[in-house]
C-alpha cells in the first residue's frame, strides 16, 4: 500500500503561482510514476502532467509552458510548479502514482496509475 498526500494549495489571484507537493509513504522502495490530474466543478478528472522515475516528463496542452512537474526521490515527494494561473486552472489536484512503469515510463490515463491522494483546492480569482 502506498499512501499519497497533497499539500499547497489555496486561493491565488490570476497571474499568480502556486507549488503543490505530494508526500508518498508506504511502499516506496519501488520505483513508480507519479502524476497530476484536477477536477473542476461539473467536469471529469483530467490529466495535468506526469513524471517518471527517472525524470521523464509529459503534459498536457492546456498547461505546456506553464507547469512544472518534477520530483525528489530521496524525500519520496513529487512537486507541481503552477505558475500564470489562470482561472479556469481552478480544480481539486490529485495526485498519483503508478507502479506500472519502471524507470522510465509515465502514463496519462488514470487507469495506469494504483494510488491516488486525496486532493487539494486550487482556486484562481480573475
Amino acid at each position: 500500500q502506498v499512501q499519497l498526500v497533497e499539500s499547497g494549495g489555496g486561493l491565488v489571484q490570476a497571474g499568480g503561482s502556486l507549488r503543490l507537493s505530494c508526500a508518498a509513504s508506504g511502499r516506496t522502495s519501488s520505483s513508480y510514476a507519479m502524476g497530476w490530474f484536477r477536477q473542476a466543478p461539473g467536469k471529469e478528472r483530467e490529466f495535468v502532467a506526469a513524471i517518471s522515475w527517472s525524470g521523464n516528463t509529459y503534459y498536457a496542452d492546456s498547461v505546456k509552458g506553464r507547469f512544472t512537474i518534477s520530483r525528489d526521490n530521496a524525500k519520496n515527494t513529487g512537486y507541481l510548479q503552477m505558475n500564470s494561473l489562470k482561472p479556469e486552472d481552478r480544480a481539486v489536484y490529485y495526485c498519483a502514482a503508478g507502479f506500472k512503469y519502471r524507470s522510465s515510463g509515465l502514463g496519462s490515463t488514470q487507469s495506469e496509475y494504483d494510488y491516488w491522494g486525496q486532493g487539494t483546492e486550487v482556486t484562481v480569482s480573475s
